[in-house]
């Protein structure tokens, strides 16, 4: 049948454009619907108008709904948060997801966690006052890490969130459950007027295995909440509700990403989840089910539609944000990291899992930190102690890596863990292996901490975080005025994500009506905020 004799018809005040910018235009004013048709001059899209069975008007070839970006991923992931898009940015250890980051984000209606990892409890306390000072009322979340070899700090993690109400916080790295997370859990049950369980406080769990990620969406542990009321840090009516929820309410499917991660690929971890996630809702039938998030690889509107087509109920940024105005990283590492290509990341060992061999994902350019933090590795594996190390090799760390004495750096280490956590000390006390392991620990450590403060003088030092999804941001946003790293804030790089996001999926929707859309007409391109385009928020050209 020739096109033009369908039956279908468009109307509207606006004639459709034949030119790539007018139909770039039409399918990017997301909010109003958007048609495709035949016109004298060639094939055309316009946004706005009707369709109609009989009439004159112009033959329609598709049409694709409104899809403004709050629409894409899950109702009720938006609604459980308080927020208006599902998009979240995920903690940073250190605080380079500082509370100015957490804040900006929450009055653009997204979520944010805080990077309390490594940070002294009045640090976290002093962000959280900010959180109730600055943001009311309005949503935010605070990282709760896993430390394997730092149980009281993990512990008092947990506290410091009781005592402050803290509502929702992002658990990453965890490898098994720990008594401290479900504690923060179940601390927060109480009965509803129905009688069914309500949890006041949210975990969402960042994971990239499956049998991780079946232990958070199962309830909690009976025996481990049998001893938390044996401790008397949970009520019995609690421990009684524990047992009809799940122990999180979202999983983060964390693919290729900055720190810890293990370089799974999204398109094969995400519906494995999914799947899981499925099998264990048909076992519990939990009231409202565990959703299901991506995260990793995620630095272009494209990889942003991937997602969402793909199943997620949200999605996750990391290291897009880290190059951001409102990061706590220094001007020195947003400048590496502004270009960094999709190949500069390597692996390398994590200083909160040293002895363990767990490597976390850092930036290569610009920086010796993953060739020496491999060699201090090595040389762990080698040795029983600091004492056993060849002069040579001792003579080269000393020179090259610490710049100082291997002693003043455990005098050093001695001085911070007396502070921080003396059961480092007594463990260490009769272990040469222990007190290297604590030495080394002190370049991987301090490594990320120049990279914060921007140490001119150990810039080759720099342990920057970072996955692959920077070098994809860089490129994407070339040409924009985002390439300048005093140009990305945090909320207007999540709103040209998700609207970006959005403008993909359109073009999908029509692409599988069988529609052609010029190239140059089908890449979302970000232009400032302060120059809307038909009335929406965020300006198009």
């Amino acid at each position: 049948m020739d096109i033009r004799d369908t039956p279908l018809r468009w109307y509207g005040e606006r004639y459709p454009s034949t030119d790539p910018a007018g139909i770039y235009h039409a399918l990017a004013d997301l909010d109003e619907p958007c048609f495709v048709t035949v016109t004298p001059g060639g094939i055309g899209a316009v946004s706005g108008g009707f369709a109609a069975a009989e009439g004159d008007g112009l033959p329609l070839l598709a049409a694709a709904e409104p899809l403004p970006a709050h629409r894409l991923g899950s109702a009720a992931f938006r609604s459980a948060h308080g927020v208006e898009q599902a998009y979240m940015a995920g903690a940073m250890a250190g605080g380079i997801a500082s509370a100015d980051m957490v804040i900006a984000l929450a009055r653009e209606g997204f979520l944010a966690s805080f990077g309390a990892a490594g940070l002294l409890p009045e640090h976290i306390e002093r962000a959280i006052a900010r959180f109730a000072t600055e943001i009311p009322g309005l949503p935010y979340a605070v990282n709760l890490i896993h430390s394997p070899s730092e149980d009281r700090l993990e512990r008092e993690a947990v506290e410091l969130f009781l005592r402050h109400g803290v509502r929702c916080v992002e658990a990453s790295a965890f490898m098994d459950l720990t008594p401290h997370v479900v504690r923060y859990r179940v601390a927060g049950l109480r009965p509803g007027p129905d009688g069914k369980p309500v949890a006041e406080n949210r975990i969402i769990a960042k994971v990239s295995r499956s049998e991780v990620a079946e232990r958070f969406m199962r309830p909690a542990p009976a025996a481990v909440v049998g001893a938390l009321l044996e401790q008397g840090l949970i009520t019995a009516e609690q421990a009684a509700l524990a047992h009809h929820v799940p122990l999180a309410d979202d999983i983060t499917v964390e693919a290729d990403s900055g720190g810890h991660t293990d370089r799974r690929p999204l398109p094969a971890l995400l519906p494995t989840i999914l799947r899981l996630r499925d099998t264990v809702q048909r076992e519990f039938r939990y009231a409202v089910p565990v959703r299901v998030g991506a995260g990793g690889g995620l630095g272009t509107p494209v990889a942003v539609a991937a997602a969402f087509s793909m199943g997620a109920a949200y999605v996750v940024t990391g290291s897009v944000n880290q190059s951001c105005v409102e990061s706590g990283a220094s001007a020195k590492s947003k400048e590496m990291l502004a270009v960094a290509g999709i190949a500069d990341c390597e692996m390398a060992p994590a200083a909160d899992m040293f002895e363990m061999g767990v490597e976390l994902q850092v930036l290569k350019k610009g920086t010796l930190f993953p060739m020496r933090a491999k060699r201090l590795y090595e040389l762990y594996q080698a040795y029983d102690g600091l004492e056993a190390i060849p002069e040579a090799d001792r003579a080269k760390l000393e020179q090259q890596i610490f710049r100082r004495s291997l002693e003043d750096v455990w005098q050093e280490c001695v001085t911070y863990f007396t502070r921080r956590d003396p059961e480092q000390l007594q463990r260490a006390a009769g272990s040469p292996k222990r007190r290297m392991a604590l030495v080394f620990r002190w370049y991987l450590g301090m490594s990320s901490r120049w990279a914060v403060t921007g140490d001119e003088s150990r810039i080759m030092d720099f342990q920057v975080w970072c996955g692959p999804a920077m070098g994809s941001f860089n490129d994407w946003v070339t040409g924009s005025y985002l390439k300048t790293p005093g140009n990305r804030r945090v909320a207007e790089v999540a709103h040209h994500l998700m609207r970006g996001a959005a403008f993909h999926t359109r073009l999908a929707q029509l692409r599988t009506a069988g529609v052609h859309i010029p190239a140059s007409a089908a890449d979302y391109r970000p232009v400032p905020l302060e120059t809307p385009a038909h009335g929406s928020s965020v300006g198009l050209r």
